[in-house]
């Protein structure tokens, strides 16, 4: 059997599973369950309507080649047949089940003092003009500014479909070269800011007991550590199982930023999670655009010589500026091909 017919034949048993498991009474009746099976259900929708052409196609260009009368006709379905295939396999290529969600994203500033901080800033507005133009919604949901205006760290929220799909991208190390402001001597600088991107995860998908929070209370604090509010508004929630740490001030209300807080600390516990199932999946197919992590160097940004380079596909752009104002499209189309591409081959090895 071909490579292609093997794969149809799972999609449709994936397909007509899915369906049962959705009209299954014990899934219907949890909220969980049923979410998994719709979207699941919904995922495979569009690639099964590629099956059902493909295999119309097929039967008609069998048909052109066994009957002289429509002999005409089999270069054109053969190409039609071809065209089918590729986009099939295309579609038929494991999609991150993230890939729809909404996304938070935190900036923080890396190595090189308050230049890091100062690019911190820029990477932090670079994002959100970017999903600016591609008609996303973003909200802070935290922001630490350093001394000289430069960001600390900052957490955005990017909202429509498909953010993560395209986000997903701009996750590891962002270094800059170039002469800051403060250097007399005109030497260029090298600085790094971290970008971690998580999916934003809702309720039903992560569940999060009180018993397992330990929130604490204080005083908001601006730059140099000076209190900025009379009232303990400030909010720092401890996950205990896992350790993990958020804390939000910007909100006046003690309400309000813990509810901040618990969307950041879903969307880490989401992205805990996540990362384990990608990394067997890597480990099973070894096809992987960069992982993501903060340490890794993904991009660097030279101003002397107008130069955007990344590192995880090669390509290089001399358009700091447009980059700088979001203009990155190319590189997002560049990755995602290159992911494509990786998981497509290793799909049909």
């Amino acid at each position: 059997m071909a490579v292609i017919d093997a794969l149809v034949d799972e999609l449709e048993r994936s397909y007509a599973e899915a369906q049962e498991r959705l009209s299954d009474p014990a899934v219907y009746n949890d909220h969980r369950k049923a979410a998994e099976a719709g979207r699941r259900l919904k995922e495979l929708e569009g690639p099964k309507r590629l099956a059902d052409e493909w295999r119309q196609a097929r039967a008609d260009l069998e048909a052109a080649r066994s009957d002289p009368e429509l002999g005409g006709m089999a270069a054109e379905l053969a190409e039609e047949v071809e065209r089918l295939e590729h986009e099939l396999r295309l579609a038929l290529v494991e999609r991150d089940p993230a890939d729809e969600k909404d996304v938070i994203v935190e900036i923080r500033q890396g190595v090189g003092g308050e230049e890091a901080a100062l690019w911190a800033g820029d990477v932090l507005r670079m994002l959100t003009r970017y999903a600016e133009r591609l008609g996303f919604r973003t909200e802070t949901l935290s922001a630490s500014e350093s001394d000289t205006g430069g960001v600390k760290d900052a957490v955005i929220a990017i909202k429509g479909r498909g953010a993560y799909s395209v986000f997903k991208y701009e996750g590891g190390t962002h270094r800059v070269q170039r002469v800051p402001a403060t250097e007399a001597q005109g030497r260029i600088h090298t600085s790094t800011a971290t970008v971690a991107v998580m999916p934003e995860a809702d309720e039903v998908e992560v569940v999060i007991e009180d018993k397992d929070l330990k929130i604490d209370v204080m005083r908001s604090t601006g730059p140099g550590g000076q209190s900025v509010n009379t009232t303990d508004s400030a909010v720092r929630v401890t996950h205990l199982p896992t350790g993990l740490v958020v804390a939000m001030q910007d909100e006046k209300s003690q309400l309000q930023n813990k509810q901040k807080a618990l969307r950041v600390l879903r969307a880490r516990l989401y992205e805990l999670e996540h990362e384990k199932r990608q990394a067997e999946l890597a480990a099973a197919r070894r096809s992987q655009i960069g992982a993501g992590e903060r340490a890794e160097k993904i991009r660097t940004y030279n101003f002397p010589e107008n130069r955007v380079t990344d590192h995880r596909v090669g390509l290089r752009v001399h358009r700091l500026d447009q980059v700088l104002e979001g203009d990155l499209e190319e590189f997002t189309e560049a990755l995602r091909a290159e992911e494509q591409r990786q998981a497509l081959a290793s799909a049909t090895a």
